[in-house]
Formats: C-alpha cells, structure tokens, sequence
C-alpha cells in the first residue's frame, strides 16, 4: 500500500496556490477551497485523495508490467521529471512533444531504430568509411534524435498510460491520447478543465517545488509498483530440484 500523502507537506511545497481568479476554469470549482488576494486556493485534502487515487491506478499498470509515460516540456517542470522518470525506470518526453508521437508510434519507433542503427555503424567500424561530411551529418542527425528521442529508446509499444504536467501546455499529448482511449494522470492547475483528464490531481503545476512534491509521491508509487511485480515473479518461478544431486550421492554410496 502506498504511503498515505501528507496534506502539511503539500502545504509547504505551496501545491495549494493556483491561478489569478479572472483566469480560473469553472470546472475546477470543485477542487477550490477559496479566494485569497486575488488567487485561487485548492483544496487540499481533495488533492491527497486525489493523489492516493492516482497512485494505486498507476501502481496495478506498473505491476502488470506496462509502461508509464511522462510529459512535461515547461521549462521548471522538465528537468525534475526527467530526472524522476528515469528514478522510476519510465520513458519521459521533456523536449517538444514529436507530433504524431501515439498515433503515429511505428514512424515514432523508426526513428528510434535509425538512432540505433547509427550506434552499430559506430561499432562495427561503418562510420569510419564515411567521407567527413558525412560522419558529421549522421553525428548531427543521432543528436537530435537522442535529445528529442532518447528517453523513449527503450519503449517499443504504446504506453498504457500518460502522466502530464500542465495539461494547457500538453495539449497535442493530451489529444493523441483521447484519440487513442488511453488514460491521462495529470497534474491540473485552477486554469485547465480537469473533464479533459482520467485522473485529476488539482494541483499548482507552475512552481518547480510543487511539481517535484508531486512527481515524488507518484514515482514511488510506481517503484513500489515495480517492486510488487518482481516479487510476484519470484514467488511464481518454479524452485530448483534437489532430486538429481541426491540420487547421485545415493549411487556413489552404492558404489
């Protein structure tokens, strides 16, 4: 069971603070406690459950050996889900969303493979043939496509999920992933509509404290995910029989 979530804690990671009220999206009237100076407040006893709802779905994905994947290319959001998604052992797109990324995915996989097959060339003594232009062009080309596309390599099919961070931002993942029927976790600020989103966690997706807050809560989850399946594995691999080795200390005794 996941660690029940901390309402002082997202308190003092300011996960409370939405937007100016002129700019509030009425279908988050729900999840706002009140008004203060201007801004927003968010409930947060709303956001734990939320939380707490969120992180046991993404745990069952986990443990039924499915892949997760995050988005989030705002600039204070980026860097601390790079880093947390690749913690959790999930892909992450942190860079500009490729269009076409889900329902597009096998032109997506090619040009994982080509990133790939560049690689071998760089083994096998291939790139070495090439005329100078050349290896600089291929060079230029494996760049861009690690940075757009590296965190991805390892995916090989459709992510059973998407975790967004500013769901305005996201909004072509968003579409992809309606499109596609597969469900969006998303941290969803005073200023979004939460009716685009499977699961709401109202939160403040614009300060990097907040955001790392809620990325840490959500990742252990799914490491603890991670550690559920594995123990599964375990307990279901068959044991090592003993039998041969004792018949064989029988027949030297024999002897």
């Amino acid at each position: 069971m996941a660690n029940k979530v901390e309402v002082k804690e997202l308190l003092e990671a300011g996960v409370h603070f939405g937007h100016m009220t002129r700019k509030w999206d009425p279908n988050m009237a729900p999840y706002i406690y009140m008004e203060r100076n201007g801004i927003h407040i968010i409930n947060l006893y709303k956001t734990a459950a939320k939380i707490e709802e969120a992180n046991e779905a993404l745990k069952k994905i986990v443990a039924s050996g499915r892949k997760i994947l995050f988005v989030a290319t705002k600039k204070q959001a980026k860097d601390i889900v790079a880093e947390k998604a690749a913690a959790a052992n999930m892909p992450y797109i942190t860079e500009r969303w490729p269009g076409g990324m889900l329902t597009n995915f096998v032109t997506i996989r090619k040009a994982v493979k080509k990133m790939a097959s560049i690689d071998r060339m760089k083994k096998d003594g291939t790139f070495l043939t090439l005329s100078k232009k050349e290896r600089l062009q291929v060079d230029r080309l494996r760049a861009k496509l690690e940075k757009n596309l590296g965190s991805i390599a390892d995916m090989t099919r459709l992510p059973a999920a998407l975790f967004v961070v500013d769901i305005k931002a996201e909004h072509i993942a968003i579409k992809e992933a309606q499109k596609l029927n597969i469900p969006i976790f998303a941290m969803v600020d005073t200023n979004s509509d939460p009716r685009q989103v499977d699961y709401v966690i109202p939160a403040n997706d614009d300060a990097s404290k907040s955001i790392d807050k809620i990325l840490s809560l959500v990742t252990s989850a799914i490491i603890e995910g991670h550690s559920e399946r594995k123990s599964e594995k375990d307990e279901a691999a068959p044991a090592t029989p003993a039998a041969p080795a004792a018949q064989t200390e029988v027949k030297a005794t024999e002897e």
